[in-house]
Protein backbone atom coordinates (compact mmCIF):
# COMPACT_ATOMS: atom_id res chain seq x y z
CA UNK A 1 0.00 0.00 0.00
CA UNK A 2 1.14 3.44 -0.60
CA UNK A 3 0.25 5.21 2.74
CA UNK A 4 0.08 8.40 2.59
CA UNK A 5 -1.34 9.25 6.80
CA UNK A 6 -4.64 11.14 7.78
CA UNK A 7 -5.26 13.64 5.04
CA UNK A 8 -8.11 16.04 5.19
CA UNK A 9 -11.18 14.54 3.40
CA UNK A 10 -14.77 15.96 3.12
CA UNK A 11 -18.20 15.50 1.66
CA UNK A 12 -21.28 17.66 1.56
CA UNK A 13 -22.13 17.57 5.05
CA UNK A 14 -18.29 16.71 6.70
CA UNK A 15 -15.28 17.25 7.09
CA UNK A 16 -12.62 14.51 8.06
CA UNK A 17 -9.44 16.04 9.93
CA UNK A 18 -6.85 15.14 12.46
CA UNK A 19 -7.45 15.92 15.56
CA UNK A 20 -6.02 18.57 17.62
CA UNK A 21 -5.54 19.62 21.10
CA UNK A 22 -8.13 22.02 21.21
CA UNK A 23 -10.92 18.79 20.28
CA UNK A 24 -10.56 17.36 24.04
CA UNK A 25 -13.62 18.97 25.22
CA UNK A 26 -16.14 18.06 22.24
CA UNK A 27 -14.80 14.71 22.22
CA UNK A 28 -15.25 14.32 25.86
CA UNK A 29 -18.67 16.15 25.88
CA UNK A 30 -20.03 14.69 22.72
CA UNK A 31 -19.15 11.07 22.46
CA UNK A 32 -16.36 9.50 24.81
CA UNK A 33 -18.08 10.42 28.16
CA UNK A 34 -21.28 8.48 27.38
CA UNK A 35 -21.36 5.00 28.63
CA UNK A 36 -24.28 3.76 25.55
CA UNK A 37 -22.13 5.32 23.25
CA UNK A 38 -18.75 3.05 24.34
CA UNK A 39 -21.01 0.14 25.47
CA UNK A 40 -20.08 -2.06 22.68
CA UNK A 41 -16.68 -1.00 22.29
CA UNK A 42 -13.15 -1.91 23.35
CA UNK A 43 -12.33 1.51 25.26
CA UNK A 44 -14.30 2.40 28.46
CA UNK A 45 -16.02 5.61 28.48
CA UNK A 46 -13.86 8.69 29.58
CA UNK A 47 -14.52 9.38 33.57
CA UNK A 48 -12.83 13.09 32.87
CA UNK A 49 -11.75 15.50 30.51
CA UNK A 50 -7.91 14.93 30.96
CA UNK A 51 -8.90 11.25 29.76
CA UNK A 52 -9.98 12.77 26.18
CA UNK A 53 -6.76 15.33 26.44
CA UNK A 54 -4.65 12.60 26.83
CA UNK A 55 -6.20 10.29 24.44
CA UNK A 56 -5.95 13.06 21.84
CA UNK A 57 -2.53 14.09 22.21
CA UNK A 58 -1.28 10.29 22.26
CA UNK A 59 -3.41 10.46 18.44
CA UNK A 60 -1.40 14.08 17.52
CA UNK A 61 1.59 12.37 18.30
CA UNK A 62 1.56 9.67 15.33
CA UNK A 63 -0.04 11.73 12.95
CA UNK A 64 3.82 11.99 11.70
CA UNK A 65 3.66 8.26 10.59
CA UNK A 66 2.37 7.66 7.08
CA UNK A 67 1.01 4.47 8.10
CA UNK A 68 -1.54 5.92 11.02
CA UNK A 69 -5.12 7.30 10.56
CA UNK A 70 -7.43 8.63 12.50
CA UNK A 71 -10.02 11.28 12.01
CA UNK A 72 -11.91 13.10 13.90
CA UNK A 73 -15.79 13.48 12.11
CA UNK A 74 -16.44 16.92 12.02
CA UNK A 75 -19.95 18.61 10.81
CA UNK A 76 -19.38 21.66 8.60
CA UNK A 77 -22.27 23.20 9.61
CA UNK A 78 -21.10 23.72 13.30
CA UNK A 79 -17.09 22.72 13.21
CA UNK A 80 -17.66 20.49 15.77
CA UNK A 81 -16.58 17.22 16.01
CA UNK A 82 -18.71 14.67 16.65
CA UNK A 83 -16.87 11.40 16.23
CA UNK A 84 -14.06 9.29 15.16
CA UNK A 85 -13.07 7.46 12.10
CA UNK A 86 -9.94 5.25 11.97
CA UNK A 87 -7.81 2.46 10.88
CA UNK A 88 -7.81 0.23 14.42
CA UNK A 89 -5.69 -2.68 12.10
CA UNK A 90 -4.21 -3.99 8.79
CA UNK A 91 -2.56 -6.24 7.16
CA UNK A 92 -0.19 -4.62 4.47
CA UNK A 93 0.60 -8.45 3.21
CA UNK A 94 -2.69 -8.59 1.81
CA UNK A 95 -3.41 -4.51 1.66
CA UNK A 96 -6.25 -4.71 4.40
CA UNK A 97 -7.55 -2.13 6.48
CA UNK A 98 -10.02 -3.11 9.54
CA UNK A 99 -11.61 0.36 10.27
CA UNK A 100 -13.62 1.22 13.49
CA UNK A 101 -16.20 4.16 14.28
CA UNK A 102 -17.70 6.34 17.35
CA UNK A 103 -20.31 8.66 17.12
CA UNK A 104 -21.84 10.72 19.34
CA UNK A 105 -25.34 9.78 20.64
CA UNK A 106 -26.68 12.90 19.22
CA UNK A 107 -26.27 12.21 15.82
CA UNK A 108 -27.04 8.81 15.58
CA UNK A 109 -29.83 7.70 13.18
CA UNK A 110 -28.20 11.08 10.45
CA UNK A 111 -26.33 9.11 8.02
CA UNK A 112 -23.30 10.70 9.06
CA UNK A 113 -21.22 7.58 10.43
CA UNK A 114 -22.03 6.21 6.75
CA UNK A 115 -20.91 9.19 5.30
CA UNK A 116 -17.59 8.90 6.98
CA UNK A 117 -16.79 5.70 5.87
CA UNK A 118 -17.95 5.90 1.87
CA UNK A 119 -15.32 8.80 2.48
CA UNK A 120 -12.73 6.04 3.89
CA UNK A 121 -13.58 3.90 1.02
CA UNK A 122 -12.80 5.70 -1.52
CA UNK A 123 -9.13 7.07 0.01
CA UNK A 124 -8.27 3.74 0.83
CA UNK A 125 -9.20 2.36 -2.58
CA UNK A 126 -8.43 5.03 -4.83
CA UNK A 127 -5.14 6.83 -3.14
CA UNK A 128 -3.74 4.27 -0.79
CA UNK A 129 -4.13 1.14 -2.97
CA UNK A 130 -5.71 -1.36 -0.31
CA UNK A 131 -7.82 -4.32 -1.70
CA UNK A 132 -9.81 -5.09 1.09
CA UNK A 133 -11.97 -2.65 4.13
CA UNK A 134 -13.42 -4.26 6.95
CA UNK A 135 -15.26 -3.91 10.10
CA UNK A 136 -16.84 -6.28 12.75
CA UNK A 137 -19.20 -5.42 15.10
CA UNK A 138 -21.10 -7.06 18.21
CA UNK A 139 -24.23 -8.44 16.80
CA UNK A 140 -25.95 -6.76 19.93
CA UNK A 141 -25.58 -4.07 18.07
CA UNK A 142 -27.22 -4.06 14.79
CA UNK A 143 -26.75 -0.72 14.00
CA UNK A 144 -23.07 -0.76 13.45
CA UNK A 145 -23.52 -3.81 10.67
CA UNK A 146 -26.17 -1.07 9.06
CA UNK A 147 -23.60 0.98 8.34
CA UNK A 148 -21.13 -1.21 6.56
CA UNK A 149 -24.04 -2.84 4.40
CA UNK A 150 -24.92 0.69 3.47
CA UNK A 151 -21.23 1.36 2.61
CA UNK A 152 -21.39 -1.71 0.10
CA UNK A 153 -19.56 -4.10 2.63
CA UNK A 154 -20.83 -7.73 2.51
CA UNK A 155 -21.52 -9.74 5.22
CA UNK A 156 -18.72 -12.64 6.20
CA UNK A 157 -20.21 -14.30 8.83
CA UNK A 158 -19.94 -14.37 12.91
CA UNK A 159 -17.00 -15.54 14.93
CA UNK A 160 -18.65 -17.00 18.31
CA UNK A 161 -17.35 -15.48 21.46
CA UNK A 162 -14.26 -14.17 19.60
CA UNK A 163 -13.63 -10.62 20.44
CA UNK A 164 -14.41 -8.54 23.84
CA UNK A 165 -15.78 -4.96 24.48
CA UNK A 166 -17.17 -3.60 27.51
CA UNK A 167 -20.17 -5.53 28.06
CA UNK A 168 -17.32 -9.01 28.14
CA UNK A 169 -16.75 -11.52 25.94
CA UNK A 170 -18.82 -11.16 22.78
CA UNK A 171 -19.53 -12.58 19.37
CA UNK A 172 -18.15 -10.88 16.39
CA UNK A 173 -20.10 -10.29 12.81
CA UNK A 174 -17.79 -9.40 9.85
CA UNK A 175 -18.04 -7.80 6.94
CA UNK A 176 -15.95 -6.57 3.84
CA UNK A 177 -15.66 -4.62 0.95
CA UNK A 178 -13.31 -5.45 -1.71
CA UNK A 179 -11.62 -2.87 -4.14
CA UNK A 180 -13.26 -5.13 -7.42
CA UNK A 181 -16.65 -4.94 -5.78
CA UNK A 182 -17.04 -1.35 -6.71
CA UNK A 183 -15.43 -1.67 -9.94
Amino acid sequence: MNHQGTKTLQSRRLLLRRFSAEDAPAMYENWANDPEVTKYLRWPHHAGLEVSQSVIAGWVSHYRENDFYNWAIVLKESDMPVGSIGVVGRDDGVKTVHIGYCLGKRWWGRGITAEALKLLIGYFFNEVGANRIEARHDPKNPNSGKVMVKCGFRYEGTQREADWNNQGVCDAAYYAVLAKDLE
